[in-house]
């Protein structure tokens, strides 16, 4: 077996990766943030039978947010969860001068405290839903915001193993290339070329961390 390693540049190889090395029956069942499903478009990752989204972007995505889903208790094996990552009630939302292009494209809290909240409920959400040892794909992204870092992909482990799961692997997606909007050329921390796919499985595996 080729070596599977941490990082890539692509993350429909990502996706391969997790699902050869914990994912045993080969395929993610629901992705609760499908959008147009450009996870499974042309990249020979088998779409999955669940697809949600607060606004479906396709005729088979059934609408719902991902801290509610209409599934059964213990009845999944595997999710992916795409979020979006930021937050803002700047007024260049509202604006068609290419301002907060980012925001435009993948959607936003309007603060960090809501966004984070949603990231705790959807947690414990798929905890429900999922079977035990049933697996968490989490995409997520750190950031800075207003001049303060925020270390999210620390965060989200953090209430994951609060809620049980246990994190089981963590693999880091490389961006050649970035999009920044014209006010984010004044530059005081490192531009952050890289995002994260968490894998999480449901194992009720208590992890000290730090020593008492």
């Amino acid at each position: 077996m080729p070596l599977i390693k941490s990082i890539s540049y692509d993350q429909s190889e990502i996706i391969k990766n997790i699902i050869q090395l914990h994912v045993p029956h080969g395929c993610i069942d629901c992705d609760c943030t499908y959008s147009k499903g450009n996870f499974y478009n042309n990249t020979g990752i088998q779409p999955p039978q669940y697809k949600f989204d607060i606004l479906p972007q396709t005729e088979d995505t059934i609408m719902a947010s991902a801290d509610n889903l209409p599934i059964d208790n213990e009845s999944l094996n595997c999710i992916m969860f795409d979020p979006p990552f930021l937050a803002t009630t700047g007024k260049s939302l509202n604006k068609d001068n290419g301002g907060n292009i980012i925001n435009k494209r993948f959607g936003v809290f309007p603060n960090e405290i809501e966004l984070h909240e949603f990231y705790i409920r959807t947690l414990k959400e798929t905890f429900r839903v999922l079977k035990d040892k049933g697996v968490l794909i989490f995409k997520c992204q750190d950031k800075v915001s207003s001049g303060k870092q925020y270390m999210s992909h620390v965060f989200i482990m953090n209430e994951a193993t609060k809620i049980g799961y246990y994190p089981v692997d963590l693999f880091v997606l490389l961006a050649k290339n970035r999009i920044v909007a014209d006010w984010q050329k004044n530059q005081k921390h490192a531009r952050k070329f890289h995002s994260y796919f968490w894998v999480f499985r449901k194992d009720d595996r208590k992890i000290q961390y730090v020593s008492n």
